[in-house]
């Protein structure tokens, strides 16, 4: 007995230790969340969930099943608050398992007699089948007219024959497509309860959140993510008020955002924002190698089964760069509607504009256009052509930035005193810099150019001739307007890339006030203020020369 004794206290002994070596299991705890705040960047976003639930007291595993599979798992975060101590753990996220139907059984006895029908059927087609065989074997093996001993029979007997084999392949016939048919849809309705009888893929994701709580209590949990599936464009309007005598130019610039989303979960009644943010870029500039310049190395056959130099050098891969009406009058007064605009956040790196109250965007509803800001500037007036293409003349107003927020590249809606005049696009500009922007055709500027001289040939003594190619240009400008305007020309002169090539622009030309125009070699401009109702020609001439023993030409720079 003592040994007996002995041994039941051992083993209880090592059973306490075992249960105090144990982890104590935490339970599943299942969560529903709900989308609270979105921010959405140029190549991605970055979405907000809010959890709340009462909790136990002890270690719980909470389990949302409502995540978007597009979600980057590494990105989950997860913080929050309660009315007792609260420890966050571990978080998970991973596919569900997919669950079969709960009605299983019931299919399975569902299918089980389809399949019965349809081989009652193929009973019907097999029966139909072989009477036809017989009609046709019947009708083969027993010519009409032909009696036992060989004598004709009457007309009308063997008349009466065919038509009793005709009406016997016809019945089996039409029962033959009766029941094929019957089988199709049958076969239907098999495919569709076996497409339910399958376990469905998950679409959505489960997350786990590890969670300690000192004592029961209400707690709420922010679960932030980042999902690629989204992003927003810079959009523009850009409303000019080209001003009266007593009025000078106005430009309103309306920036907006374009905001499209296929991340899979609609974004219903979220606090939402734009940040210009790059996501998807790194956080490091991209390291180089060196480069090693050499007298290129002859190839050395291989043999066969062999492996090539390790140490031949591999070519160098390019660096690819990335590449942004007026209403009637009422006979009452009203106000004019304000449209909504987002609340700025500037910081030295980034900006991030606030939409003011909720907004809702489906996974699948398209683009949506939102205003974020908008700013009024004096604007400069000028009219700007380039006759060599195109005589119109462009009127264009400029503007100083005065945002902190830096102008990203996008698209803009031209009006002009309240006219949409068409489309253009806007370049990245920060703070100071100084934006134009065209608006439309100026009809009242009227500008005209002419070819004064064209000459090909050749020049210089007998020994040393060379080829020649001499052009003159008048280009007219009248100002219609009823006020004074700034007038820009441009036009190019040919830029030689060869030193035998020379290109010199001959006196008779009207000195440009300015040269390589937007760092474009060779492009001029004349500018001048133009008097109401004046007109000024612009003189403009060039030779090239080039040895008499080569060919050239004249072709846009690449």
């Amino acid at each position: 007995m003592r040994t007996i004794a002995k041994y039941l206290a051992t083993t209880s002994l090592v059973l306490v230790a075992t249960a105090a070596a144990l982890p104590s299991w935490a339970a599943d705890v299942d969560a529903t969340s709900a989308i609270d705040t979105v921010t959405v960047y140029p190549d991605g976003a970055t979405v907000t969930r809010v959890i709340a639930l009462d909790l136990a007291s002890g270690d719980n595993t909470l389990v949302a099943k409502d995540f978007p599979l597009s979600l980057d798992p590494s990105s989950l975060r997860v913080e929050g608050e309660a009315g007792a101590k609260l420890t966050i753990g571990t978080i998970d996220a991973r596919p569900p398992r997919a669950a079969p139907p709960v009605n299983l059984p019931e299919l399975d006895k569902r299918i089980e007699a389809l399949k019965d029908q349809r081989a009652d059927l193929q009973g019907v087609i097999d029966s139909a089948t072989a009477r036809r065989k017989f009609a046709q074997h019947f009708a083969e093996a027993s010519p009409a007219g032909l009696g036992d001993k060989g004598d004709a029979r009457p007309i009308t007997e063997w008349r009466a024959a065919f038509a009793a084999v005709a009406e016997e392949i016809a019945t089996a016939d039409t029962a033959i497509r009766e029941a094929a048919r019957k089988q199709r849809e049958i076969d239907r309705q098999i495919a569709q309860l076996e497409a339910e009888r399958s376990a469905k893929p998950p679409s959505k994701l489960e997350v786990r959140i590890d969670v300690a709580s000192a004592a029961a209590t209400k707690a709420t949990l922010r679960v932030t993510y980042t999902v690629r599936n989204a992003r927003w464009l810079p959009l523009y309007d850009a409303r000019l008020d080209t001003g009266a005598k007593d009025r000078k130019p106005q430009l309103e610039l309306v920036r907006r955002a374009e905001v499209t989303q296929s991340t899979g979960e609609d974004w219903s009644n979220v606090t939402l924002g734009v940040s210009t943010v790059r996501i998807s870029r790194g956080g490091s500039a991209p390291e180089l190698n060196s480069l090693v310049a050499q007298y290129p190395q002859v190839a050395r056959p291989v043999a066969a089964g062999t492996v090539s130099d390790p140490a031949r050098p591999a070519p160098v891969a390019r660096q690819m760069q990335p590449h942004l009406s007026k209403m009637a009058e009422s006979a009452e007064p009203r106000e004019r509607a304000d449209e909504q605009q987002a609340v700025a956040e500037i910081g030295d790196f980034q900006a991030t504009f606030k939409i003011p109250g909720r907004v809702s965007l489906g996974a699948a509803e398209g683009a949506k256009s939102l205003r974020i800001a908008s700013v009024n500037v004096p604007a400069d007036l000028a009219v700007r052509a380039a006759p060599v293409m195109d005589p119109t003349a462009f009127l264009e107003a400029s503007f100083r930035q005065s945002d902190e927020a830096t102008l990203l590249p996008g698209k803009v809606a031209i009006y002009r005193d309240g006219v949409f005049v068409g489309r253009g696009k806007i370049t990245a500009s920060a703070k100071d810099d100084i934006v134009r922007l065209g608006f439309g055709a100026d009809d009242k500027v009227k500008i005209e150019r002419a070819v004064l001289k064209r000459n090909e040939g050749s020049a210089g003594l007998l020994v040393t001739t060379s080829k020649t190619d001499e052009r003159a240009f008048k280009t007219t400008i009248r100002n219609g307007h009823d006020f004074p305007i700034k007038i820009a020309i441009e036009d190019q002169l040919p830029v030689s890339e060869n030193e035998d090539i020379v290109v010199e622009m001959l006196p008779a030309s009207t000195p440009p006030t300015a040269s390589n125009i937007r760092d474009k070699r060779g492009v001029l401009e004349w500018s001048f203020d133009a008097k109401p109702g004046e007109s000024k020609d612009i003189n403009f001439a060039w030779r090239i020369r080039w040895p008499k023993d080569k060919s050239m030409v004249i072709a846009p720079a690449g």
